[in-house]
């Protein structure tokens, strides 16, 4: 590199750093660390590549799911074209920075004695989180699991980050035999959830039947007369031991002359102690009904009780449970679907499946991104929840493929999870579709002086980029002028032409006029070139290359310089 070189760069540097002191006066302050793999992309465009070899295909009625190996960096700056505002759920589970080398920073693992070790994962995380912002729905929920080395610094840059949105941490058990500390031994981790400031977007936890607390509906205490809330005192309808209705409430003059009545073979049951008086039921007759199949009729010697007892419950910050446990549910787990595999600390799938499920089960079209993958615990989760409710939700898994990750441990266990395994067939042979995705790049020197080549390149293998933003994985043709796409069931199209030259563009138009539903992505030099173009096709919508993708980028070096 020449001099002259070297001190524009170190120019550069002390301009970004001084732009960084003057916009950050307060809160979380940390030295930072160019990372390469930022710096590469302002002069390399991401793109990606699919492997076709490893694509996975048992249902075309069931979601693709996707599967990108390379720098998770690079993997969202991608996302952010092709599924910004789509995600509802990122779930991470990033290095600790224990000090162990168990990660690394621009090709160097970072160990105990680094003394920017903290200062290393914060710009790592940052630069990540901020780009996984932009990817959440308005009512997207990040999850974000730690342990002690990095617990206080990562929730101070949550709060920076995403500073519209709540934080809460929850205490997890997943190592119940501890880890031996010099005072203490740690038997914990923990978990950070990150959502807009006043949405509710827990679902209460469900409660396993033997674990249900039944209590009687007929209130007691203070404040539990008739004469306390009037409309809570009227029959409940039972017949061979279920309830089949509720009646109207009694009218103040009319006093039953027990707690049972016996009508034909119905018997009315009324809120009235074994004392004889007066009570009343928890809910109000207008109410009831919401609750029906929550209540249970209980034989006694003298008749019959109502009991109310509840199958779900508020989501508790402390989770203690076998389930969590990482060893049981995780070690030995991927070891048994990847026999070959030597991956270290996977989470427990119980973890990850009750972090996401409380806030997917009303979505069951949800798309859940885990960036740092791993063994594909997040995948496997996903898989579960749609197994038991019939969903169809995708998962977008990232990793790199550092010691073979991402193709023997992450790729064979999602395998084992859609073909199945004959020793855990209760959580394996989940019928589902995988496309396996590598990023890559189209060279460039500068993005502020993007050059016809470039343009014309990144329209060339901008393929499968679109392909996922259209949720078209499926290409039918591919030639010189343009490129086709259709979804696994061909109602939808998607096609891109390449050239500047429009002699072939109504070949590709004839092609897709006939479909239910179709885009075609027009290579152009600038926005909205031709966004009226063929009003005389309703069914095609018209979308510019490769403007917009450029722009992502540009915005994205912006973001984390």
């Amino acid at each position: 590199m020449s001099n002259e070189n070297e001190i524009k760069e170190l120019q550069e540097e002390v301009k970004r750093l001084k732009k960084k002191l003057r916009n950050q006066e307060y809160g979380l302050i940390w030295e930072d660390k160019p990372e390469e793999v930022v710096e590469e992309c302002k002069k390399k465009i991401p793109i990606l590549e699919e492997d076709e070899d490893r694509r996975i295909e048992t249902d075309p009625e069931k979601p693709m799911n996707l599967l990108i190996e390379g720098d998770n960096y690079h993997a969202l700056s991608v996302l952010n074209y092709t599924h910004q505002g789509k995600i509802s759920v990122i779930y991470i589970d990033p290095p600790y920075n224990t000090g162990a080398k168990d990660w690394k920073y621009n090709n160097d693992y970072v160990d105990e004695n680094d003394g920017y070790r903290h200062s290393k994962w914060l710009s790592m995380m940052s630069n990540r989180l901020k780009l996984a912002r932009k990817l959440l729905s308005d009512d997207g929920v990040l999850i974000c699991a730690i342990d002690e080395n990095e617990f206080n610094r990562v929730g101070l840059l949550l709060e920076n980050i995403f500073s519209d949105h709540e934080q809460h941490c929850i205490t997890i058990v997943h190592n119940p035999r501890g880890v031996q500390g010099s005072n203490f031994s740690y038997t914990h981790e923990y978990a950070f959830f990150s959502f807009h400031k006043g949405q509710k977007v827990i679902a209460h936890r469900k409660i396993k039947e033997e674990d249900i607390v039944w209590r009687n509906l007929r209130d007691n205490g203070g404040e539990s007369l008739r004469t306390d809330a009037r409309n809570c005192f009227y029959p409940i309808i039972v017949r061979d031991e279920k309830i089949i209705g509720f009646g109207e409430v009694v009218p103040q003059n009319e006093h039953p002359d027990k707690q049972i009545l016996k009508k034909k073979d119905e018997f009315y049951i009324y809120p009235i102690d074994p004392k004889g008086i007066e009570r009343k039921w928890r809910y109000a007759r207008q109410s009831v009904d919401e609750i029906k199949d929550l209540l249970r009729v209980k034989k006694t010697k003298k008749g019959y009780e109502i009991e109310l007892g509840k199958d779900y419950g508020t989501v508790r910050t402390v989770w203690q449970d076998s389930r969590y446990d990482s060893n049981e549910n995780g070690t030995k787990l991927v070891h048994a679907l990847v026999p070959s595999t030597h991956f270290d600390f996977p989470k427990s799938l119980y973890t990850v499946y009750d972090c996401i499920a409380p806030i997917l089960y009303e979505n069951k079209k949800a798309i859940v991104l885990d960036f740092f993958a791993g063994s594909g615990t997040t995948g496997h989760a996903v898989s579960i929840l749609n197994k038991e409710d019939g969903g169809d939700r995708k998962f977008i898994l990232c990793t790199n493929n550092e010691n073979g990750i991402a193709q023997e441990v992450c790729y064979p266990r999602i395998k084992a999870v859609i073909k199945g395994n004959k020793a855990y067939s209760d959580i394996t042979g989940i019928s589902s579709n995988l496309k396996y995705l590598k990023t890559s790049f189209v060279d460039h020197e500068n993005f502020s002086e993007d050059t016809d080549s470039m343009r014309i390149k990144l329209t060339h293998r901008a393929g499968e980029m679109i392909a996922m933003r259209e949720n078209c994985h499926y290409e039918q043709k591919k030639n010189e002028d343009f490129q086709i796409f259709a979804d696994s069931l061909k109602k939808k199209w998607m096609g891109i032409y390449f050239k500047e030259d429009k002699s072939k563009l109504s070949e590709l138009v004839k092609i897709l006029a006939d479909k239910k539903e179709a885009v075609i992505y027009i290579f152009g030099w600038g926005k909205n070139e031709y966004k009226n173009e063929y009003p005389e096709y309703p069914n095609i919508r018209v979308e510019d290359i490769p403007e917009p993708i450029l722009e992502v980028y540009k915005e994205l070096n912006k973001l984390v310089s």
